[in-house]
């Protein structure tokens, strides 16, 4: 850790072990030119990344006392690129389901969308409308387990439709977690994903909203509503201020990497902080 004052969305030590063995195994395996010089502590970089998730920040005004921007933004790209940052969200997923006494690989999961704007960087060609929530920019499509952890996430245009993202995101997760066999979705997917799911060996069913007015939980389907209140705790993702919709999905898979690790370590807020940074009152 360097000497600066730490900012309150710096891993602490104790998140920093959970994550650290993988991004060893990454620069070790780093050759070619350029490889042989570290110059970049590889915690000050995750530490960069999850301030600009965090607090919603462009990469340029990132605070000097970190690496500069572009090198940051460039082990952001290659740690999405090559599969080290969901590498890093699986592990603490992983850890997470063990630490509620539950097995690595679910059996049941959650589908739902959710449209966001965009940002005036954002190219043409990968917004589009949400006509029902009269929303231009993108969606984003999760499917959660029962826990509300991320198992499988996929950005496109805001016009693309939730059965159609839907579709695309049994596909993977029936890749990845092939022991998931029960989906549960709103009403707004349509028939065909039930059959889609079917062809997968996954029972979709709708979890149907009560007729009665006003705000209500619905059964199952809670749990990724929360999780999505989740994400937009992390001010990068109020809006979708990446160019490249798989940077969008990065920033969803720091976003949660922060959650979990936070609940895995009990910090809730940082730990570690010195006592001189903030006084400390009672009431």
């Amino acid at each position: 850790m360097s000497a600066r004052r730490p900012y309150r969305s710096d891993v602490s030590d104790a998140r920093w072990a959970l994550i650290e063995p993988v991004f060893t195994a990454w620069r070790a395996r780093r050759t070619g030119p350029g490889t042989t010089a570290r110059v970049h502590d590889l915690r000050e970089i995750v530490n960069a990344i999850l301030y600009v998730n965090r607090t919603g920040i462009p990469w340029e005004y990132l605070p000097h006392d970190f690496p500069p921007y572009k090198t940051v933004y460039d082990y952001y790209a290659k740690w999405e690129a090559d599969g080290t940052t969901q590498q890093v969200h699986d592990l603490l997923r992983d850890k997470t389901r063990r630490a509620h006494g539950r097995s690595t690989e679910p059996t049941a999961a959650v589908v739902d969308a959710q449209s966001v704007k965009t940002s005036a960087n954002v190219a043409e060609a990968s917004q589009g409308i949400d006509a029902g929530k009269k929303i231009k920019g993108r969606k984003r499509h999760l499917i959660t387990d029962t826990l509300g952890l991320v198992l499988a996430v996929l950005v496109t245009a805001a016009n693309v439709h939730d059965t159609t993202g839907g579709k695309r995101l049994l596909d993977d997760l029936a890749a990845a977690h092939p022991s998931v066999s029960k989906v549960w979705a709103d009403g707004g997917y349509q028939n065909s994903i039930f059959n889609h799911g079917a062809g997968l060996g996954i029972d979709v069913e709708v979890v149907h909203r009560p007729g009665a007015k006003g705000f209500e939980p619905l059964p199952k389907r809670w749990v990724i509503e929360r999780t999505f209140g989740w994400l937009m705790q992390h001010r990068r993702l109020a809006r979708d201020y990446e160019a490249l919709p798989q940077r969008s999905r990065a920033m969803i898979h720091w976003a949660m990497a922060n959650k979990m690790s936070r609940e895995l370590t009990g910090e809730s807020a940082p730990t570690w902080r010195i006592e001189t940074d903030i006084p400390l009152t009672t009431t």
